[in-house]
């Protein structure tokens, strides 16, 4: 199911989550450390910040979808899919 998207949550030092998909999650993790310009407006000032999830999630049909749901997840929910405890849901 590898067609190189993935997607990633970010931790910022106040223990926020922020959900993002990309093809590259190192370049895209060093573009939000880095701030701007093309990183997240929303993690600038936010940091440290450290990768706390990432998955291969297929194309980028799937990944967005997969996005969208999980950035509707409750932070707990969230912490059990970091954790391992929880799974991204099957695609269609």
């Amino acid at each position: 199911m590898d067609d190189g998207w993935y997607l990633y949550l970010v931790r910022t030092r106040t223990g926020s989550l922020y959900t993002g998909i990309t093809t590259d999650v190192e370049r895209r993790f060093s573009e939000h450390q880095a701030g701007a310009p093309k990183g997240a407006r929303s993690l600038r000032g936010k940091g440290p910040l450290t990768l706390a999830f990432q998955a291969s999630v297929g194309n980028r049909s799937r990944a967005s979808q997969l996005e969208w749901q999980v950035k509707r997840w409750s932070k707990a929910r969230k912490e059990a899919l970091i954790r391992g405890a929880l799974s991204l849901p099957d695609g269609p």
